[in-house]
């Protein structure tokens, strides 16, 4: 409506002896937002007096109809979108006999939908899963809230394989190069390349035991138990002379040498007090979601099993302890979300900091 107002105040203007010039002025100072060139006013000019003979309004053009965006129309994109998100313009265009321009307009006019990377996912949880995540997460808040269980007295760990050869992430990766040079290069991991399993267990005071598996070795039952379990129940002994384990609550996941019998029945009679995990949730294991990446983080190339020994525990004896004291009140907020996205992951959710 507003440009046939601005076509019909050019005909007239024009008809009272007013320059292009002047009018294109004009229509800037009454309306800055739709201000036009002289360009486009001398071009109106000679079309109104020309081939329009003074008609303001868009004659009728050729071209896809209006029934393109009908509601029929955005009803059959959105039915075919719906049934595979993952459908290009190509695809659509052959699929629903619309235009480009026409499937873009119901797209983001109508639909207002946009393309958008998919999010990877650990697993593919099912309801029962689902279930068990938020099932898990009430009952270690009400522990929480209620006292019976403290954060203090809480200990998590896991494995994590630790590579020799360190490449730093996309972002650190960036370098200065003249124009005309090409990129640096870095050359990818390979499965192969020497990497060392480290098992560490901490609680909100501190690192309590580190270790690695020699190379050739596989992590079982007994093997966990010997020289990860082991170790710590001792490390813990000596900290604590009088209490040992007593009220000592136990955290790791659901991996196989962590479930077995032999694994339960040494924490039993250690007097540690397992704590559930739930089902496929590495966000919800203190060690997944940030020891093991704040670790690798800071960590530099090494040459050997035990130059990187070294070097982790170095990492791990100087964290501070108010970020361990933060991580586990990330824990508890992570739970909470669990709960609040009904046992879905919800890491995309959290505001990177």
């Amino acid at each position: 409506m507003l440009k046939e107002c601005i076509r019909w105040y050019i005909q007239t203007r024009h008809k009272l002896g007013t320059s292009a010039r002047d009018i294109e002025r004009e229509i800037s100072t009454a309306w800055p937002q739709h201000a036009v060139s002289h360009t486009v006013v001398y071009r109106w000019i000679n079309s109104l007096k020309n081939d329009r003979g003074g008609e303001i309004k868009d004659k009728p053009r050729s071209g896809c109809p209006v029934t393109a965006t009908s509601p029929i129309q955005v009803e059959h994109i959105k039915k075919i979108i719906d049934e595979n998100p993952w459908i290009t313009f190509d695809e659509l265009e052959a699929e629903s006999s619309c235009s480009r321009n026409s499937i873009q307009r119901i797209i983001h006019e109508h639909l207002k939908y946009k393309k958008v990377a998919s999010r990877w996912v650990p697993h593919e949880l099912t309801d029962h899963n689902r279930s068990e995540r938020v099932r898990i997460c009430h009952h270690h808040l009400a522990k929480l809230k209620s006292g019976e269980w403290r954060i203090c007295d809480i200990i998590t760990g896991d494995e994590s394989w630790f590579y020799h050869r360190q490449i730093g992430k996309k972002q650190s990766n960036k370098s200065w190069v003249a124009d005309g040079q090409p990129p640096r290069t870095v050359v990818k991991r390979s499965t192969f390349e020497p990497k060392t399993m480290y098992t560490i267990f901490f609680k909100q005071s501190g690192v309590l035991h580190v270790s690695y598996l020699d190379r050739g070795r596989t992590i079982n039952n007994q093997s966990y138990i010997n020289e990860c379990l082991t170790p710590l129940v001792d490390a813990i002994n000596q900290q604590r002379v009088s209490s040992g384990t007593k009220n000592l609550k136990f955290h790791h996941d659901n991996a196989r040498p962590h479930i077995h019998i032999n694994t339960q029945n040494f924490l039993t009679e250690s007097g540690l007090i397992k704590i559930e995990h739930p089902p496929y949730s590495p966000d919800l294991a203190p060690s997944d979601f940030w020891l093991f990446d704040y670790i690798k983080q800071r960590l530099s190339p090494q040459n050997d099993e035990r130059s990187l020994f070294t070097e982790v525990t170095a990492i791990v004896e100087n964290i501070p302890r108010k970020e361990l004291q933060k991580t586990f009140r990330k824990w508890k907020e992570r739970m909470e979300l669990c709960i609040k996205y009904e046992g879905h992951y919800f890491e995309h959710t959290m505001q990177k900091k």
